[in-house]
């Protein structure tokens, strides 16, 4: 399965917002859509970051609550993979892992075209092993 199917099947939407964002405003946009992260734009509508709930987490730790006054772009991380639509689930499971993150924008022809999660990237694994577990029943019982 690759990056494209999965977000053939989720959808492509991708929340976003502006790296001038505050923190404390990020937090609560971040609590009402329910995401655990989201992508920064900059100009041209090029990747400038991500902000995770972990970037938050380790800005309070270190600034203390003068981090939610803070634009977001002085707390997100900078420098973002990104994978491409052909990319397969076990390349993206390696990147995450490696990485240590948990959400993975999609770039195709530098343009942002969807963000796949680990869960998402966990569910079509599972089904794939499902479906080979079922296929090797049915080849032994025929």
């Amino acid at each position: 399965m690759t990056v494209k199917q999965i977000l053939d099947e989720k959808g492509r939407n991708v929340v976003t917002v502006n790296p001038s964002m505050g923190t404390g405003e990020a937090i609560r946009f971040l609590a009402d859509n329910k995401i655990g992260a989201v992508i920064v734009l900059g100009t041209g509508g090029k990747i400038a970051g991500i902000l995770s709930e972990r970037d938050i987490v380790r800005a309070l730790a270190a600034k203390g609550a003068d981090a939610l006054t803070k634009p977001i772009s002085s707390i997100m991380t900078a420098k973002v993979t990104t994978c491409g639509e052909s990319h397969s689930v076990n390349q993206v499971m390696e990147l995450m892992t490696n990485g240590r993150f948990r959400h993975l924008p999609v770039e195709e022809g530098g343009k942002l075209v969807g963000i796949i999660s680990i869960g998402d990237v966990v569910r079509r694994r599972i089904e794939d092993v499902e479906r080979e577990a079922e296929e090797i029943k049915a080849y032994i019982a025929g």
